[in-house]
């Protein structure tokens, strides 16, 4: 099993090293568009072994840094993390970000958000702030929608507009093959596929709540219980899309879902010898592919 979001590493030249994991929707819906412009939803969320990796070590001045050319701060919730925690304590101390990015960028699989919680809890510590963890979540939900839920990651329940986080029994172990479509990946996709909903396409929760009843009387867990509202749009935003869902299901996925909004596509496997031969069939059929696993453990920072 992978490590936890809250898993540090301290290193002689205090240096602090937080993983920010990657996570799967296993079930999205959408109830209702909301006043504020927002959708309320209900949705079973779940951490992987697929983790971007943040350093942080003490410096007189904000500096960051990324293997990735491609990942900006300024476009990034790690930057707006770091200012909301400096605005919110006064704190003027500095540090040197380094952001080891392995979650592919805009793939709907939550890379951003576990980084922006990666860097509270990580600059919480390096800068001795001991914010308690009821204040790490308000901050959380300052950022982003589902923000509070990688504080903890594991399995849970999310509600409101992804706030609010109810933990849940663990999913029962999975292996799972990621693959993300050569299709083009931008920003604001998000809310270009909320705003492609129409109102036959909300549903009432009760998916969702199948789920939940499922996980807490640790019943069997099928693929049936997998639902993304986003499926019903999703093709019409990533052209192409369809062709890598047939491509895996050829290679020998029983099925295969959309990860959160897209276009990273996903199946969960109980064997592990038939995960490494689906991961390297899609490998050899050059798709871009990931084996991964779910991630149950879950650490709160004390």
């Amino acid at each position: 099993m992978g490590k936890s979001v809250a898993d540090f590493h301290p290193t002689r030249r205090e240096m602090l090293t937080v993983l920010a994991p990657a996570k799967l929707n296993l079930t999205l819906e959408v109830l209702s568009k909301r006043r504020d412009g927002f959708h309320e939803i209900r949705s079973v969320i779940q951490t992987i072994n697929l983790s971007d990796s943040l350093r942080f070590q003490p410096s007189r001045k904000l500096t960051f840094k990324s293997n990735l050319p491609g990942w900006l701060p300024e476009k990034s919730l790690v930057a707006r993390a770091t200012s909301l925690l400096q605005q919110v304590t006064n704190c003027a101390k500095g540090a040197t970000i380094e952001v080891n990015k392995s979650i592919p960028l805009l793939s709907g699989l939550g890379g951003d958000s576990s980084d922006a919680a990666a860097t509270l809890l990580g600059l919480n510590r390096l800068w001795e702030l001991a914010l308690p963890p009821g204040e790490l979540v308000e901050l959380a939900r300052q950022l982003g929608s589902d923000v509070a839920f990688f504080l903890d990651g594991g399995t849970a329940l999310l509600e409101g507009r992804g706030e609010i986080v109810t933990p849940l029994p663990p999913l029962p172990y999975h292996w799972v093959i990621l693959i993300i479509p050569p299709v083009a990946r931008l920003l604001g996709k998000t809310k270009q596929l909320y705003d492609s909903l129409s109102a036959t396409d909300y549903t009432d929760g009760q998916i969702t709540q199948r789920l939940v009843e499922t996980l807490k009387a640790r019943r069997k867990f099928t693929a049936s219980l997998l639902f993304n509202v986003f499926e019903k749009v999703a093709s019409a935003q990533f052209p192409g899309l369809e062709a890598c869902r047939e491509q895996m299901l050829k290679a020998g996925a029983s099925y295969v879902h959309l990860a959160g909004s897209g276009p990273a596509l996903f199946s969960l496997l109980t064997d592990r010898t038939q995960a490494e031969e689906l991961h390297t069939r899609l490998k050899q059929s050059k798709l871009e592919s990931y084996l991964a696993e779910t991630l149950a453990n879950i650490e709160k920072i004390g």
